[in-house]
């Protein structure tokens, strides 16, 4: 017999995601076709970082048929909740009552939510161990965590199927006191882009990475006959008198090395002649690539992977770069129109960490250059690799009010140390204490060989689980909405279809 649930969630859009500081707001919608007694209708806003790994923490111990070799770590990164039935004055009318029968009819309740700046990993701690103890589930999520993770919240992230994601949704849950029936419930899943941390004040450093390549002289060879005539006899390089140039290439881009989302890199690429050849460089071929580099981690279990867009790919250019009695180590700047009118795509999200996912990128520039005289080109072609590591922003500018508010705080409120725990913020109308801490204005990663020492390992921001709201959040109750531009985000979320209980979701059912 199919099942269908009477419960229904309506949301408000008016952009294709949310960000941080959106009211995020809809109707609840409950059509009953008979006489039905529920306790209470709560609605809850809800934000998870979910990573499930298959695999041994000892070398050796493998067992197909443990249980114990798949681990599952789950995060709350937001939970909040609110009861929109029954109705404070139907309560103060019904204090001692626990339950209410409805009729027949269609119902329907609204609800109001305000999305916060940074995660509440640590205070949901509790709420997670008592759901772990209240349900037959095994909740994996805080055990052998030494600490959390406490910044702006993640963007929706999927790509990992089966292994990671990062959702958020709104649940509404119709609770029936009756034991042997099942409470209705429904989730409606959103996108979430956040706000980008402030930016610094502008500047003219540069950062770089730079190659040098010295081409080989040509060889001078005599034709030689062949008796083949579809192959072409080979013949002498008609510049061999030309002195083959060495050249340096560089990458820049501003420094702290920043991208924005949806929009061009802001990206310089130089030729250096380091000699005092009087070649002709060309550029042959172009390659811009962004790399994301995903640590995925359940509980001992840590997991690697590797995701790549292609931003411009060229070849078979013969782009000459310099005129050939050029001899003056003059920088030679690579055209920008290459590239400025191809922005990064509408799927990459920005730079973010969580307990268990730690996002992070590096922009590759594969550049092939020749040389040559006189009209011909030498048959050698380099090929450089450039590796810069690079922090996505998501271009949504966190409002003037919130940057006015934490211009009039003290420097060392701006800022905490890494690996500290920030300072208990006090209650407002006191003096406060708290900083910032999802709007870190920490350098930008430097560079690293490739491999695991890419990745951007999470640091700990742990503070009792007890602690009052953060000063952001405190001062994000007099803010309004972001009035500016919005990104297109089309991250993929991994879902498949909304079963007939509205659930439709990657790993287990949200039972809470």
């Amino acid at each position: 017999m199919s099942y269908s649930s009477p419960l229904r969630v309506q949301l408000q859009h008016k952009h294709t995601s949310f960000t941080n500081l959106d009211e995020i707001s809809g109707r609840v919608f409950l059509s009953l076709v008979s006489q039905e007694t529920i306790a209470a209708i709560t609605v809850k806003l809800e934000g998870e970082s979910r990573t499930r790994l298959a695999g041994s923490t000892l070398p050796g111990s493998y067992d197909p048929y443990s249980r114990d070799q798949t681990q599952l770590e789950v995060h709350k990164l937001l939970y909040k909740v609110v009861t929109v039935f029954p109705t404070p004055d139907i309560t103060a009318r019904t204090s001692s009552r626990n339950q209410y029968t409805l009729p027949p009819g269609h119902y329907e309740y609204p609800f109001k939510f305000k999305i916060p700046f940074n995660n509440d990993c640590i205070a949901n701690s509790s709420v997670l161990a008592n759901l772990s103890t209240m349900s037959a589930l095994r909740f994996d999520t805080m055990q052998g965590i030494p600490a959390h993770v406490k910044k702006t919240l993640p963007p929706t992230m999927g790509g990992f199927p089966g292994q990671a994601e990062i959702q958020y949704f709104i649940k509404a849950t119709v609770q029936r006191p009756a034991f042997y029936k099942e409470n209705w419930r429904f989730n409606s899943n959103f996108l979430f882009f956040p706000i980008e941390p402030p930016r610094p004040p502008p500047n003219r450093r540069e950062s770089f990475a730079r190659v040098q390549h010295q081409f080989a002289p040509p060889s001078i060879a005599t034709p030689e006959k062949s008796n083949n005539p579809f192959r072409k006899s080979s013949a002498s390089w008609s510049g061999a008198g030309t002195s083959p140039p060495s050249i340096s290439i560089e990458g820049r881009l501003p420094d702290p090395a920043i991208i924005t989302c949806n929009e061009a890199l802001p990206l310089r690429i130089l030729v250096n002649k380091l000699n005092s050849s009087d070649a002709t460089i060309y550029l042959q071929m172009l390659q811009i690539e962004l790399i994301a580099f995903t640590t995925i981690r359940a509980h001992q279990l840590r997991r690697n992977e590797m995701s790549s867009w292609v931003i411009l790919s060229t070849s078979n250019m013969r782009m000459p770069l310099d005129e050939a009695d050029t001899t003056t180590a003059i920088p030679i700047e690579i055209p920008s129109t290459l590239w400025k009118q191809r922005p990064l795509p509408n799927n990459v999200s920005p730079t973010f960490a969580t307990c268990n996912i730690v996002r992070s990128y590096r922009l590759h520039l594969k550049v092939g250059l020749s040389w040559g005289s006189a009209g011909k080109i030498h048959p050698e072609m380099s090929i450089q690799l450039l590796r810069m590591p690079v922090e996505v922003y998501s271009g949504i500018a966190p409002p003037q009010a919130l940057l006015n508010a934490m211009s009039n705080l003290p420097s060392s409120q701006t800022s905490t140390q890494p690996n500290q725990p920030p300072p208990t913020p006090m209650r407002p109308g006191a003096a406060s204490s708290g900083g910032l801490p999802g709007y870190s204005q920490a350098p930008p990663p430097a560079s690293a060989p490739q491999g695991a020492s890419d990745h951007i390992e999470p640091s700990p921001g742990d503070i009792p689980p007890d602690a009052p709201p953060s000063y952001e959040d405190a001062i994000a109750d007099d803010i309004g909405p972001i009035d500016g531009p919005r990104r297109d985000y089309q991250q993929a979320t991994d879902q498949v279809a909304p079963d007939e209980k509205g659930r439709g979701r990657l790993f287990a059912d949200r039972s809470s």
